[in-house]
């Protein structure tokens, strides 16, 4: 299926490395020019790279921390200076931390919700009005089955903050598809690639790790980061013109939400 997406300008948060650099190629690979952030420029610098010699696409990349207020319209501005212009948005950084809602802080609270939810607001303010310069655009944002869904004990800060970002999408979406931008998240659920957290843990337990994929994992595996990109691909196309305000789990039937 052709997406259309040739020549098309994506900017792609927290993409150095796992699903968002997974998100940044598919997206050249299907004809984009994108603009890559993270906070490692060792990586970033490799992704681009590679990126751009795959697929003979323009990319930008900016070393930043999207936690720092003045950050996200700097790295919007300087991707529209260097790439032309802003027709899609994907916002992929985010984070974790783990603790009992008696033991995280109001530091911690700040912490998260500067990272998961904070930075796609301003990133989303400063590319929004380039979208609208541009006819119309699309934004996704990275949730997760656990913005949907319980994730457990320990997980308030990360619980909280996805189901904000999804909940923000859906009311992003009233507001701006009759002026052409669509807005939609995705909602990964346990996704492997090399060097990730579940990577991590195949490698160090496998036996525990194959009895959680029996009794949490209907498909039998763990989820692919290319997978989640390819949903994202096509969510962001014209291809899907009739979704907006969506939440797509990219799950292999793991979540149990009924909504």
């Amino acid at each position: 299926m052709d997406l259309r997406l040739t020549d098309r300008v994506a900017l792609v948060t927290g993409a150095s490395r796992g699903i968002g650099a997974y998100i940044a190629e598919a997206l050249a690979r299907e004809g984009c020019a994108v603009g890559i952030c993270a906070r490692s420029e060792e990586d970033l610098t490799e992704t681009a790279d590679r990126i751009r010699k795959a697929h003979g696409v323009p990319v930008y990349g900016e070393s930043c921390d999207l936690t720092e207020p003045k950050a996200p319209r700097a790295f919007v501005e300087h991707a529209v200076e260097a790439l032309g212009g802003v027709d899609i948005y994907v916002g992929n950084v985010g984070g974790n931390q783990r603790g009992t809602f008696m033991e995280v802080s109001d530091a911690d609270w700040d912490d998260i919700i500067d990272l998961n939810l904070k930075s796609h607001i301003r990133t989303s303010r400063a590319a929004i009005p380039h979208m609208r310069d541009a006819g119309g655009g699309s934004i996704c944002y990275i949730s997760s089955i656990f913005g949907r869904e319980l994730g457990g004990a320990g997980l308030s800060l990360y619980n909280t903050t996805k189901s904000a970002l999804i909940s923000m999408g859906k009311v992003m979406a009233q507001e701006l598809t009759p002026e052409g931008i669509r807005v939609n998240t995705v909602a990964p659920g346990s996704i492997r690639f090399p060097g990730g957290s579940w990577d991590r843990r195949v490698k160090e337990d496998p036996e525990a790790m194959q009895q959680f994929i029996e009794e949490n994992l209907p498909i039998g595996r763990f989820g692919r980061a290319e997978e989640v990109a390819d949903a994202v691909a096509f969510l962001v196309s014209e291809r899907a013109s009739l979704i907006t305000g969506a939440c797509i789990n990219v799950d292999g039937g793991q979540s149990h939400s009924l909504i």
